[in-house]
């Protein structure tokens, strides 16, 4: 009696998943606080995909548990990393592996909502397996069987909900919304049948019995209509939808059965004979439909038995007359069995190896936190350094602080002195002259890099046009051009950027030749030093001079103060991952918008207002030594003309000694800061050109399959006695007339499993440095969309018979639908 259904698994291929996942954290936390290594844990993540899928082929119940914990890490994981940014080629093969479909369907999607929708399939599975292999002579064993049928219900039913959803493509067979609709109504049948052994194990009332029997038939005649559908013809295992026939009248004789039972306690004799004759009759239909003559054996010997003695006492004691079944008032149903919601996490002891990774939403809120922060803090030290390169550009057109300290005429100005040392402590012009020389071979290995991305590209889209002009209309999977036009997008972004970073460098070397005559002055030792300055007359003291020398030292005392200014722009610090996940914890999603301008406001506010008052202070100081300078120049004598032009070329080198050797070292951090973003960019083409070979490679593997396999087989038709109802309309018959799926597959997987609205990539990146002057004039390239997947309309399919229903009509007259 106890003949239960398991689902077969889905089969995985064996894929690389440490070097994509690598590559996609370090990618999209590369600029984050956390700076974790995750190596060990991706590969521990990786042991547990291999032990969960293969060991789930073992079908224990202790598998179950391993296979759980994947799928919740899957979920774990699918949270924390932007949705199409990893590319893993996850392939899995039908369940069904039928010859019909020539044993080669297979679905490629690089997504881990794809990964999910498999292992959710092979979770349901797993557990249809483990609950058929349980003992039902105990108690134990029936409830793990009743809760895990329950369980593998309602993961089908979700999955025949979601998966279209998830993958956004035509899927195989054996996860399209028909099958999954059919599953999911089987393994409630099973359940159903689960509780009727259940209350005759733990001897309930006849009645009741009869009444979870009635709802079995009930749920096995709804699961008989879906299997039976036209679609699936020559699809599920040859002896599935027998048994489920026989099943179907077998718990329509138990109902009979164990109703006649509850005649015979009420002395209904008539009605109990007329029970146990059609009992007797739908357990003779059920092993015949089933082909299994042991089905349901032992009841219907009992059914057998008690008709012929209640027969024997009506003859000769009672005489009551024998109703027809149809007369009878129908069996009530109990249903007991349901559809089991999917839990939030399966493993009883799950353990998130990636729980210091951020949710996708909060980092997204950090990155686009950080780019306003930025704009904010670059904007207030671009304020600070252009004025300063005013005041220093007034300060050497005057000769100050040059012109006040010359007291001799002879001797070099202290202020002079010290610049010339700072100047060879900084390794003099020879240090900039290398530095200089250094950006070229920078600059090279950033180009080197955006070429070799660049042929990446062009390589798989030559590959895939030439493989399209040969197999036609045949290769029907998704162009090149259409997928890749978010990396040329970025690939010209990352050009111009380029492009702007030599117009810098071009800058920086007409600044050098500028001064380059200053700066070897400056970096020769002293007594050099003076024997190249021309001597001129000295400086006579006075209240002006003394005044210039006041506003000098308030020009350093302002110098000082943007210093500090500039530092505590830098280094503030706020803690808004704590406000991001508090909001996201509140209100279940980040108004990243006003909580960052309002934590920014807090912040650097009194920092903002620092620069203003530095900035009108400045105005006011160089009004004043404008007008000092010109009391002082009246008062002095013109005979030092050539000194003082000297003393002013020197001072003006010295500014652009500083402001050099900052561009210099700006533009080799941005160089190399360049670097990095381009490998993580070539990783991510290099993965999405491995998902397009992989993908390549399988559908020429199906293609050059199909020309050596024969025709396709021819279905049998279907016996007369399964015929459908009178009532079938003609347009259902015709429109489930041809299968609805290839005999291989030929959606082939599209690389991101880009969405209808989902952008790639789904990250922000993190800005350019726009402090570097005058480097990084541009911020990261833009991010773009990919074009909605269209949804294709849904097919019409015929159905067939099921078998007689209580309360209808005889097994020996037509069926019923």
């Amino acid at each position: 009696m106890a003949e239960l259904i398991a689902v077969p698994l889905k089969k995985p291929s064996d894929v690389d998943i440490v070097k994509p996942l690598t590559n996609v954290i370090k990618s999209t936390y590369s600029n984050a606080s956390n700076q974790k290594d995750y190596t060990e844990a991706i590969t521990e993540f990786s042991k547990l995909r291999n032990n969960a899928l293969w060991r789930a082929f073992e079908k224990y119940e202790s598998s179950l548990e391993v296979i759980y914990s994947y799928y919740d890490q899957l979920c774990a994981l699918e949270g924390k990393i932007p949705a199409h940014e990893l590319q893993i080629p996850f392939k899995w093969k039908d369940a069904f592996d039928r010859t019909i479909f020539g044993g080669k369907l297979s679905l490629t999607i690089s997504t881990l909502a794809y990964e999910k929708v498999c292992v959710l399939f092979n979770i349901a599975a797993l557990q249809s397996s483990v609950a058929a292999t349980q003992s039902l002579e105990s108690d134990e064993g029936l409830k793990l069987a009743a809760k895990l049928f329950q369980q593998s219900a309602g993961i089908f039913n979700y999955l025949k909900s979601n998966v279209m959803m998830a993958i956004q493509q035509e899927p195989t067979p054996d996860i399209s919304p028909e099958t999954l609709g059919a599953l999911s109504a089987l393994m409630l049948a099973q359940a159903q049948e689960i509780f009727v052994h259940k209350a005759i194990h733990d001897a309930m009332k006849d009645g009741i019995v009869a009444r979870l029997a009635a709802q079995a038939e009930e749920l096995y005649a709804d699961a008989l209509k879906l299997f039976q559908k036209e679609i699936f013809r020559a699809f599920w295992d040859k002896e599935w939808i027998p048994l489920i026939a026989g099943k179907q009248a077998g718990y329509r004789a138990m109902t009979e059965f164990y109703q006649s039972l509850v005649c015979k306690n009420n002395k209904q004799i008539g009605e109990e004979i007329a029970r146990l004759e059609h009992s007797v009759e739908l357990f003779k239909a059920a092993q015949q439909r089933s082909n299994k003559p042991n089905l349901f054996q032992d009841y219907a010997n009992r059914a057998q038995r008690n008709l012929t003695e209640v027969k024997k006492d009506n003859d000769f004691i009672y005489h009551e007359r024998i109703p027809d079944i149809k007369s009878l008032e129908p069996v009530g149903k109990a249903s007991v069995a349901k559809l089991i919601t999917m839990p939030e996490v399966f493993s009883a002891n799950f353990k998130d190896l990636f729980a210091d990774l951020l949710p996708v939403s909060v980092h997204q809120a950090m990155s686009s936190y950080d780019v306003r922060r930025n704009e904010l803090v670059n904007s207030e030290i671009s304020k600070l350094r252009e004025m300063t390169q005013v005041l220093n550009g007034v300060l050497a057109s005057l000769n100050l602080p040059a012109a006040i300290e010359d007291t001799s005429g002879t001797q070099l100005p202290q202020s002079v002195l010290e610049k010339a040392q700072y100047i060879r402590d900084a390794g003099g012009i020879k240090a900039l002259d290398n530095a200089t020389k250094e950006l070229p071979d920078l600059l090279q290995r950033n180009k080197e890099l955006l070429d070799e991305c660049d042929r990446m590209l062009q390589e798989e889209r030559q590959s895939d046009d030439q493989l399209r002009e040969q197999f036609k209309e045949r290769w029907n999977r998704t162009a090149s051009s259409n997928l890749t036009q978010q990396f040329h997008t970025t690939l010209r972004k990352y050009r111009e950027i380029i492009n702007n970073a030599v117009s810098a460098d071009k800058i920086v070397r007409e600044k050098y030749e500028t001064n380059k005559e200053g700066m070897e002055i400056l970096s020769l030792d002293e007594s050099a030093l003076i024997n190249v300055v021309p001597t001129g007359s000295a400086v006579q003291e006075s209240n002006t001079v003394a005044q210039l020398r006041s506003l000098m030292e308030n020009v350093e005392a302002l110098k000082t103060e943007r210093d500090v200014i500039e530092s505590e722009l830098k280094s503030a610090v706020t803690d808004i991952k704590s406000t991001f996940l508090s909001a996201l914890a509140k209100d279940g999603a980040i108004d990243e918008p006003n909580l960052s301008v309002e934590t920014l406001g807090k912040t650097y506010g009194p920092l903002q207002k620092q620069v203003r008052d530095s900035i009108a202070r400045q105005e006011q100081l160089i009004a004043e030594i404008q007008r000092c300078h010109a009391e002082f120049t009246a008062e002095q004598s013109g005979t030092g003309s050539a000194r003082e032009a000297m003393l002013c070329k020197l001072a003006a080198a010295y500014d652009a000694f500083k402001e050099l050797k900052g561009n210099l070292n700006e533009g080799a951090k941005f160089y190399n800061d360049l670097t990095q973003l381009l490998v993580v960019f070539q990783n991510k083409i290099s993965d999405f050109c491995f998902a397009r070979k992989t993908e390549k490679e399988e559908l020429l593997k199906d293609l050059t399959s199909n020309l050596s396999q024969p025709g396709p087989v021819t279905t049998p038709n279907i016996p007369a006695h399964h015929g459908g109802a009178s009532g079938q309309s003609e347009t259902e018959k015709s429109g489930s007339s041809q299968l609805p799926y290839p005999t291989t597959f030929q959606g082939m997987p599209v690389p991101y499993g880009a969405g209808p609205t989902t952008p790639y990539p789904a990250y922000i990146p993190p800005p350019m440095p726009a402090t570097y002057n005058p480097y990084a004039t541009m911020p990261y390239p833009a991010q773009g969309n990919y074009n909605p997947y269209q949804v294709m309309p849904p097919n019409s399919f015929g159905g067939f018979a099921t078998l007689p229903r209580y309360g209808s009509q005889h097994p020996h007259q037509g069926h019923q639908y």
